[in-house]
């Protein structure tokens, strides 16, 4: 990454401005985080803008996208990646999963760049595969509650194809997985800081169903070294990114509890509609093709995670 320059789309949300510090630790030239902080937050870039390199530019990119100068790689991470979020946020989801890439495609066209494609475990649905591969299509509701976070990713990997096939762009796309640490939102809905959030408070774990549903908890520094990988290889066709290690919500419960040392009783809710029972993904690709996979361990990982909320919580309102 020495002396390349680099546009990450969504710069200042969780998982991009962990990518950003990354870029500009392994000598990245210029860094441009385009974010229009409607997730976002600018507080998450705030001790990268006294280094050389860093920018931060509040845009839409639906609204379009220039850049000056040479690009050697767009990163779009750019969109709503939360329960909450989506459903709060539908349209705009949708919009910049549909424009947004396709104006974020547009620029690494242009600057002839490297275009990597930040998509998600989302698009293989409620999952009749297990673990998931890259080779599997998915089992989506185009019309359901998460269908509009769903369909945008999905869209936006069909897109990233077409360009890569009729315009030559190099394209890389990366399936995330779950992804929990610091910068996090303690309030976007996801079961990560829902569960750190309800043990600082010392309040009950809310479970929806019966809490037998599993997901697979990646640290995101090892998601960003493995987007890092990516993005510097000439992989071509989607690659899963996560921890292949699964385990069910209560277990992840109670992981938090002995981490925190807090929280009450679980109490159980019911399953929201559509909500995926098995979320695990297989990194054989990852492995093989990047010589990636995860070596930051679940109980190290919650504690930087939750060191992380409690100091949040102790901050004045709006730092």
């Amino acid at each position: 990454m020495r002396g390349k320059r680099a546009v990450v789309l969504g710069g200042a949300g969780f998982v991009g401005s962990h990518l950003c510090e990354r870029l500009l630790d392994d000598g990245a030239a210029s860094v441009i985080a385009v974010d229009n902080l409607i997730t976002g937050n600018e507080q998450n870039v705030r001790t990268l803008k006294p280094r050389a390199g860093f920018q931060y530019v509040k845009q839409d990119i639906i609204d379009g996208l220039e850049v000056d100068g040479p690009v050697d790689y767009v990163l779009n991470l750019a969109s709503p990646a939360s329960p909450i979020d989506y459903a709060n946020l539908p349209l705009e989801t949708l919009r910049v999963g549909s424009i947004g890439t396709e104006n974020a495609l547009k620029l690494a066209e242009k600057k002839k760049a490297v275009f990597l494609m930040a998509s998600t475990s989302e698009v293989y649905g409620d999952p009749l595969v297990h673990p998931q591969k890259e080779d599997y299509w998915g089992n989506v509701n185009p019309i359901g509650p998460r269908s509009v976070y769903d369909e945008a990713k999905r869209y936006s990997e069909a897109i990233s194809a077409a360009y890569e096939r009729s315009r030559g762009v190099e394209v890389r796309i990366v399936r995330i997985f779950n992804t929990y640490g610091p910068r996090m939102r303690l309030n976007d809905g996801r079961v990560v800081p829902a569960f750190v959030g309800q043990a600082l408070k010392g309040e009950d774990f809310s479970v929806f169903g019966d809490g037998s549903q599993t997901r697979s908890f990646c640290y995101v520094k090892d998601l960003v070294d493995g987007l890092v990988r990516l993005v510097l290889s000439d992989v071509r066709g989607p690659v899963n990114i996560g921890n292949p290690r699964e385990m069910t919500i209560k277990q992840f419960a109670e992981a938090v509890r002995a981490a925190s040392g807090g929280g009450r009783e679980i109490v159980y809710h019911p399953l929201p509609k559509d909500d995926p029972k098995q979320r695990q993904p297989d990194i054989t690709r990852a492995r093989t093709l990047l010589g990636w996979e995860p070596k930051v361990l679940l109980e190290d990982g919650l504690r930087e995670t939750i060191a992380y909320f409690r100091e949040v919580a102790g901050r004045p309102s709006g730092t």
